[in-house]
């Protein structure tokens, strides 16, 4: 029997699914929702992390859980508690759920089997979009908690990691990118100085490797045509130097707004912000980080996994196309464009940039400068989560020649 804490907890995680149950499926901004319902004076800071990592479990886990759910004894709730993240915050909760049940195996196989479901994990029409999330080890990477990955805008990070230290955090200096670490997920890093004088953003590493990968020249002038709130943005613009410059594009106002700011942080005087790019075109380069269906961001983000549907892909794959379309003729003869999404869609990706290829022939590939042991297609590179532990991305480097 539970101690009066835990069975009130459990109640009170029942009450909440029972709530976002009837959206899962519909509601693309699901996290929005979550956050509203624990934003109720009921629940404690402790209690809020408690339940946000039991309810994203579930939802990672959503076949297995509507699975188990028929079963007794609670054992959707059981399973919930022993997928979920082991952490202090839900320590407590599984030593009582699950007091005698084994560590959490390595591979998605080994949970099933003690489990006894048999779902899959993924929706089964993706399997054409991209077989290799079906398999290990991309399999687990994308059912594991994101870790925080950040970008360091300074070459003397001392000042970074000696907060770091103060606050007891590891941080782990990626292998293959020096200026990306790593870092627990949901770690504070905003409340730090070191943040608020600019000395690095949060950007995962797979959103880092997309620009890494190709050989930008410090000083030239490109464009982001699709910036949002300007990770890449800012990126680029540290890449290009001072002598170098970024003009940011996007139709959303107040991304264009939050990227105002964050350049402003970063002491970055390179980037701009313009309303009207093709009057400062033709470009050295041009990014269209196109929007897309996320499927890179599942482990991030597995309410999508649930409300994409294949329509949803073509519809996107129709927009980026109009996308490229649109921007094409703002990179200069020799300059590069350059086509980046954080899918792991074929449709999105390699077949989206067969399908801008055909009829330019004043465009072709260029292979990455630095493919970090990524996949290398003859379109582009895709980067898979479990290779470097980031979400997933692909990137194609396109030359116009004529």
């Amino acid at each position: 029997m539970s101690s009066p804490i835990v069975q009130n907890q459990q109640r009170t995680l029942d009450r909440l699914w029972r709530s976002l149950r009837p959206f899962v499926r519909t509601d693309r901004d699901l996290p929005a929702r979550i956050q509203s319902a624990l934003g109720r004076r009921e629940f404690g800071a402790r209690d809020r992390r408690l339940y946000r990592e039991l309810i994203y479990t579930v939802l990672r886990y959503l076949p297995w859980i509507e699975e188990l759910e028929t079963r007794p004894d609670d054992a959707a709730t059981r399973a919930a508690a022993w997928l979920s993240a082991e952490n202090p915050v839900t320590q407590a909760f599984r030593a009582e759920l699950v007091p005698d049940w084994p560590p959490l195996p390595a591979t998605i196989a080994e949970r099933a089997a003690h489990l006894g479901v048999e779902s899959e994990l993924l929706p089964a029409w993706f399997r054409d979009h991209c077989p290799a999330a079906f398999v290990s080890p991309n399999l687990e990477a994308l059912h594991a908690r994101a870790h925080l990955w950040i970008r360091l805008q300074t070459d003397a990070p001392d000042a970074v990691f000696a907060e770091f230290a103060d606050r007891g955090w590891a941080c782990q200096r990626s292998d293959i990118l020096p200026q990306a670490c790593r870092l627990p997920g949901n770690t504070p890093v905003i409340a730090l100085e070191s943040y608020r004088k600019g000395l690095f953003e949060i950007q995962d590493l797979g959103s880092q490797l997309v620009l890494a990968s190709i050989d930008l020249a410090p000083g030239g002038r490109w464009l982001d045509a699709c910036a949002g709130a300007g990770g890449k943005t800012l990126q680029l613009g540290r890449l290009l130097g001072p002598e170098g410059r970024v003009d940011a594009y996007d139709v959303r106002a107040d991304a264009l707004a939050e990227l105002g700011t964050r350049a402003r942080r970063a002491h970055l005087s390179n980037v701009r912000i313009t309303d009207d790019p093709a009057s400062a075109g033709p470009y050295d380069g041009v990014l269209v980080d196109a929007p897309c269906s996320g499927s890179g961001t599942w482990r991030r983000d597995p309410h999508l996994k649930w409300s994409m549907t294949p329509a949803d892909i073509a519809a996107q794959s129709a927009r980026q196309q109009a996308l490229l379309a649109q921007f094409t003729g703002l990179v200069r003869t020799g300059g590069l464009l350059v086509y980046a999404t954080c899918s792991l869609s074929r449709q999105e990706n390699e077949d989206a940039v067969a399908a801008f290829l055909t009829g330019r022939s004043n465009f072709a590939p260029v292979p990455p400068a630095r493919p970090f042991a990524a996949t290398v297609g003859p379109a582009g590179l895709t980067i898979l989560p479990a290779q470097h532990d980031s979400d997933g991305f692909f990137v194609a480097a396109l030359r116009k020649t004529s």
